[in-house]
């Protein structure tokens, strides 16, 4: 098993955790190492769900905080292991987790170790899956099993930011619309029915779809309806009798779940439409006591966040939530992903002079 030395440069930890590989499912051998690097640590209690960890501090401050980072990637595509590149004569880390998002938790765990008297009692999470469906979301098994462990006034999820503070989430839903047709030989196309040709309006809508600009507690979340992936045909020589067309919306926080479905339905009037995955977005918070504190400690101006992240676990809960961590989120997944080293030490700077109010 890998080891982890919580002693060395964040860059340095980054380094380490990213060539440990963890696609989604195949977490088990680095939250080994995170476990047995944060176990001896006596100012932290140590939980551990399945591949999921918490540490905890004990201290009786009235305040605490919840951070948390997630440890899986998707795929590896030949960005492992990590090497050192300059981009415009800046110097970055490249490869697969750089950004999404084990620099961030590098930045965490080293903090996690060296903090051992924060000015509030921090709840650090690191979890499983969440590059894939909710339901296997390391949190939503944690919040059935120890719900208490999201009790907190405040929560920042190490999400890439390009180092800055995005509030809040878009929310995320996926449907599958769905046509109908007959099966026939090719060559006598006209006895059946083409299930394919049938799909061409839903392609239709979507290419002519306006997104909306939402503004929500002075932040502008950009919405989107698009195509994801298209499924029919049987074999070359026959006429396909159904066509299946995912869809992805992403939505502003302002619409709920219900509301989501309801606006896809109707653009998509007289398809058979089935929702498969869906989870509300969150709204920015940025009004809560510690936001504002984290905001000034920080400088930063806050933006909102396009994509859906976890952020809206704890919106549900109650409790406020912002992204923070290193990477530039456009190159999160891409085979190019890569982190300025400079972000990385940015944000262990900025979430250091927070956490001890120097």
């Amino acid at each position: 098993m890998p080891s982890l030395d919580l002693t060395v440069p964040a860059v340095e930890l980054t380094r380490t955790i990213c060539d440990i590989p963890s696609v989604s499912d195949d977490e088990t051998v680095l939250a080994d190492s995170i476990h047995e690097a944060i176990a001896p640590l006596e100012h932290l209690e140590v939980y551990r769900d399945g591949d999921t960890l918490v540490a905890r501090t004990d201290l009786g401050r009235p305040q605490r905080v919840v951070i948390a980072g997630h440890i899986d990637t998707v795929p590896i595509n030949g960005n492992v292991p990590t090497r050192d590149i300059l981009v415009d004569g800046q110097p970055f880390l490249w490869g697969r987790g750089t950004v999404d998002m084990k620099a961030g938790v590098a930045v965490q765990l080293k903090l996690a170790a060296e903090l051992v008297a924060p000015r509030v009692d921090i709840t650090w999470m690191w979890y499983d899956h969440e590059e894939v469906d909710a339901d296997l979301n390391g949190l939503t098994r944690l919040a059935r099993t120890r719900p208490d462990l999201f009790a907190a006034d405040f929560a920042i999820l190490g999400e890439p930011s390009n180092g800055e503070v995005e509030g809040g989430c878009n929310g995320n839903l996926r449907a599958i619309a769905r046509t109908a047709g007959v099966r026939a030989h090719s060559a006598r196309a006209w006895v059946g029915e083409n299930a394919i040709h049938k799909a061409a309006p839903i392609l239709q809508r979507l290419a002519e779809y306006r997104p909306r600009e939402v503004a929500v507690e002075g932040l502008v979340y950009r919405e989107g309806l698009n195509a994801v992936r298209i499924r029919g045909g049987i074999a070359g020589n026959v006429i396909p009798d159904l066509c299946e067309v995912e869809v992805n919306y992403r939505f502003a926080p302002s619409r709920s779940l219900d509301e989501a479905e309801a606006h896809v339905r109707d653009v998509l009037a007289g398809f058979d439409v089935e929702v498969v995955d869906g989870a509300a977005g969150a709204r920015p918070g940025l009004d809560a006591p510690l936001a504002q504190e984290f905001l000034a400690a920080v400088r930063a101006e806050p933006r909102p966040k396009y994509g859906w992240t976890d952020v809206a676990r704890f919106s549900a809960l109650g409790v406020p939530a912002v992204n923070y961590g290193p990477g530039d989120p456009h190159l999160a997944h891409h085979d190019e992903e890569r982190v300025l080293v400079a972000q990385i030490e940015a944000v262990e700077r900025g979430l250091r002079a927070w956490l001890t109010g120097s």
